[in-house]
């Protein structure tokens, strides 16, 4: 794949609108209506949604029945969230050590698909017990379509879920096998939760958020992580967050670093759509897995 990755194949136009559509500004409808614009008819435009939609069986890398993990489900008690979040808890079958560094893996607007739940196996497979929870757990959790999924996000209490993520950090600071010592990682949306974690949490030592949205700014001072922020460099929506939070990290004294892809776009890590830049993602995760090995051990 070249660097430019599959996304170079579509027009400017016609990724803003997914953009727009994936984060929820307009709905299907929607996007079938304008990108018909652009491919002519709404049979083309339907064909389109199709193609840049996940498919997640290109993008497994890691089997949850592969024998070098051991993969199960977790309920978890948020009592000031949605009073309590499923995660998937994945575990390295052989550990290192008898406790081992515990990795929050937030995922997208979408709740815990299948993509996310691979990242969370990658992480596990690298020798760290990783925990993937599901914001929509209050709703059933993932439905198994992405269109739902998105739907049913729009219908979930925002500060709510954020708890429901602290939550679920602080009950990785003291399950079995943890050494009370944290990660985290998460995208878009998920970015964002790893910012926000970062800066709530202070057992988070390690923060890699890709393409997420800024933590509230008056908390950065209580930042404890080493921070690695990554962007797309085409991803101008997202990249416009960023500067008032490097003032802001910068005003605290805290150590950070910062990426931007070049001709890569917002969600180009995620290999199970036209949008993964294999370049950009590879240099991205070993950036993360350095940082994770520097911070966590």
């Amino acid at each position: 794949m070249s660097q430019d990755s599959e996304a170079s194949n579509y027009s400017r136009e016609v990724l803003d609108l997914f953009h727009d559509y994936v984060h929820g500004a307009i709905d299907r409808r929607g996007f079938l209506a304008q990108a018909a614009v652009y491919t002519g008819s709404t049979a083309a435009a339907t064909s389109l949604l199709t193609a840049l939609s996940p498919d997640f069986a290109r993008g497994q890398v890691i089997k949850p029945e592969d024998p070098r993990i051991v993969v199960s489900w977790v309920e978890i008690p948020s009592p000031k969230g949605n009073g309590m979040i499923k995660g998937y808890l994945v575990r390295p079958a052989k550990p290192k050590a008898k406790k081992l560094p515990v990795i929050i893996v937030a995922h997208e607007n979408r709740g815990l698909n299948p993509h996310i739940e691979d990242i969370a196996r990658r992480l596990g497979v690298s020798g760290y017990i990783a925990l993937a929870p599901d914001a929509l757990t209050p709703l059933g959790g993932y439905p198994g379509d992405e269109d739902k999924a998105r739907e049913l996000f729009t219908k979930l209490d925002r500060p709510k879920i954020s708890e429901d993520f602290v939550a679920a950090a602080n009950y990785a600071l003291t399950m079995p096998g943890s050494n009370g010592t944290l990660g985290t990682t998460g995208f878009c949306f998920g970015g964002g939760i790893a910012n926000q974690l970062a800066v709530r949490i202070p057992q988070v030592k390690a923060a890699a958020p890709f393409y997420g949205g800024p933590p509230p700014l008056e908390l950065v001072p209580q930042m404890q992580a080493e921070l690695l922020a990554n962007f797309g460099g085409n991803d101008t929506n997202t990249n416009k967050n960023w500067p008032p939070y490097e003032e802001a990290l910068k005003k605290a004294g805290k150590t950070y670093h910062v990426y931007f892809y070049e001709n890569a776009e917002h969600g180009f890590n995620n290999d199970t759509t036209p949008r993964f830049n294999k370049a950009a993602a590879d240099l991205a995760w070993s950036r993360t897995m350095d940082l994770f090995k520097r911070k966590l051990g």
